[in-house]
């Protein structure tokens, strides 16, 4: 139940209060001391129900549905793996930075990432992991074989020559992150695109989690947990296979809406 709709319950309860139980019992009660007592009742309810009101609202993040069936990126990511790694591993960071921040006022899962590291290890792994896994299912789609276009394929070609270059660098750089953790495209403060990766689940949102200071449109997940049961230690094919899902549309619009005027893409 919501606050807003509480209140109006307690404020109702405070209205039906003013009815005395009985004529008998009104009879003893002098008009005065009645209406004295009614009020008193009745602000102190609507006290009550101006303070759920005015209180702040708790963080509390739920799990996004997949925007697409499990199955609707075969063959490149297989059902099973996307029903562990959105059902099980997102999930479970999403439990994980309830529990931290339990009680705490909210923020959006955007916000919190600018001072995810400082923190904590709870809100920086489990915060970075719930948006990072945001933005990475809405990124992807049933394969077109369609790539970037308008001004998001402008920059790409200003900044590494063409589409196929960047492709050779992102794949390169994804392969070459050492242990778990993402490799990112992104707009840098000057306009301008860069990849880069980052450890775990830190991204370049948050205050030290790149070295590369920039705004991500588009995050490759190379955790084992992405790709394993297909691909086993085969990471330069997963990555090769998962270009075929990106859904450059959103990552246009990622760009476009957000990330070209400096802010980040919320969820």
């Amino acid at each position: 139940m919501s606050k807003v709709v509480l209140a109006s319950l307690i404020v109702a309860g405070a209205s039906a209060l003013q009815m005395p139980t009985s004529r008998a019992a009104s009879s003893r009660v002098s008009p005065v001391a009645d209406a004295a007592a009614k009020l008193g009742r009745r602000g102190m309810l609507a006290g009550v129900a101006s303070a759920l009101i005015a209180a702040p609202a708790l963080a509390e993040y739920t799990l996004p549905d997949l925007p697409y069936d499990y199955e609707a990126l075969e063959p490149y990511i297989d059902a099973a793996t996307m029903r562990f790694h959105h059902d099980k591993h997102h999930a479970t960071y999403v439990a994980n930075v309830n529990k931290a921040l339990e009680g705490k006022p909210a923020k959006s899962i955007l916000e919190l990432q600018k001072d995810a590291i400082s923190a904590g290890g709870a809100v920086r792994n489990s915060g970075g992991g719930h948006y990072n896994h945001a933005l990475f299912w809405e990124e992807m789609g049933p394969a077109t074989g369609k790539g970037p276009t308008g001004a998001l394929a402008a920059k790409i070609d200003e900044a590494f020559g063409s589409f196929d270059k960047f492709k050779e660098e992102f794949s390169a750089k994804s392969a070459g992150r050492f242990g778990s953790g993402w490799c990112w495209l992104g707009v840098k403060p000057d306009g301008k695109l860069a990849i880069d990766t980052t450890p775990n689940q830190d991204n370049p949102l948050m205050d030290g989690g790149c070295e590369t200071k920039m705004v991500p449109i588009l995050g490759l997940d190379v955790w084992e947990h992405a790709y394993y049961l297909k691909y086993q230690n085969r990471r330069p094919e997963y990555i090769s296979s998962w270009f075929n899902v990106v859904n450059w549309e959103k990552v246009a619009f990622n760009y476009e809406k957000y990330a070209s005027k400096g802010q980040g893409v919320p969820f």
